[in-house]
């Protein structure tokens, strides 16, 4: 971005909010917004204690097995409806229907399916992240050249070594792309899941700050979580564009 002929580093956008942020807040216009100073030195007293490293153990273990079944599941699914009419078919729709819905209102539907444990809160996970990740892996599919699939036919592969060799491959930019989406999807999941269906690890500090009005330290653990969803996806951002040259042997 460029401003009177002066480049702009997108960071700057980020601290002029900041500084809107810190104005304000020092003017106490609401108890909602404390000033954001205030919500960063809270990061000093919440952080080094074992109740915000408890959570925060509960809410990433809870997120990575959210994020390795939707991967595992949604990445395979997403290949086979792009090389597959019949399978797209049958799974479009729903896939589709999923992306679209307000899924906040299906949670309560897997809490009484699977109660009020751990299993809840990963399914919860799964069901904001995968449905990104089939789509952008079955439009990579869809995007292979017809001539990567000759070459494989020609020299004899199998439907297994297509899969794993070609397929996976050429589909790896939107692959990444569906998982970085996905990411930022299952943080959203991850503390809906845990606000709803068991009040445990992050959701647990959220209720107990909430309801106590501590907003200072509610607004100091949003600020925690806004880090992490950047990192990544700035992450994932980052591998995108070192593997963006499969993007041009697909032509």
């Amino acid at each position: 971005m460029e401003l009177y002929g002066h480049r702009i580093p997108m960071w700057a956008s980020l601290g002029l909010w900041a500084v809107i942020w810190e104005i304000v807040g020092q003017a106490h216009v609401t108890i909602l917004l404390p000033p954001l100073s205030a919500c960063f030195m809270k990061l000093f007293e919440i952080v080094p204690t074992e109740t915000f490293w408890s959570a925060m153990r509960i809410t990433a273990q809870a997120f990575t097995l959210g994020m390795a079944v939707s991967i595992l599941v949604g990445v395979p699914l997403g290949v086979v409806m792009g090389r597959s009419p019949l399978i797209d078919r049958l799974f479009l729709p729903w896939v589709s229907l999923f992306v679209s819905a307000p899924l906040t209102a299906l949670v309560p539907v897997i809490m009484a399916l699977f109660g009020f444990d751990e299993t809840t809160i990963v399914l919860t996970v799964v069901l904001f992240a995968i449905w990104i990740i089939i789509l952008d892996a079955r439009a990579g599919s869809k995007g292979i050249s017809p001539s990567l699939m000759e070459m494989a036919t020609s020299y004899g592969a199998t439907r297994w070594q297509a899969f794993i060799k070609i397929y996976l491959w050429a589909a790896l930019p939107e692959i990444l792309a569906g998982i970085r989406l996905g990411l930022v999807r299952a943080v959203k999941g991850v503390i809906i899941g845990q606000l709803l269906v068991s009040v445990i690890g992050f959701g647990y500090l959220f209720e107990i700050y909430s309801s106590n009005f501590l907003m200072e330290h509610m607004w100091a653990l949003l600020l925690v979580l806004f880090f992490f969803a950047y990192l990544m996806d700035a992450g994932m951002g980052e591998l995108e564009r070192r593997i963006d040259y499969y993007s041009s042997v697909r032509g």
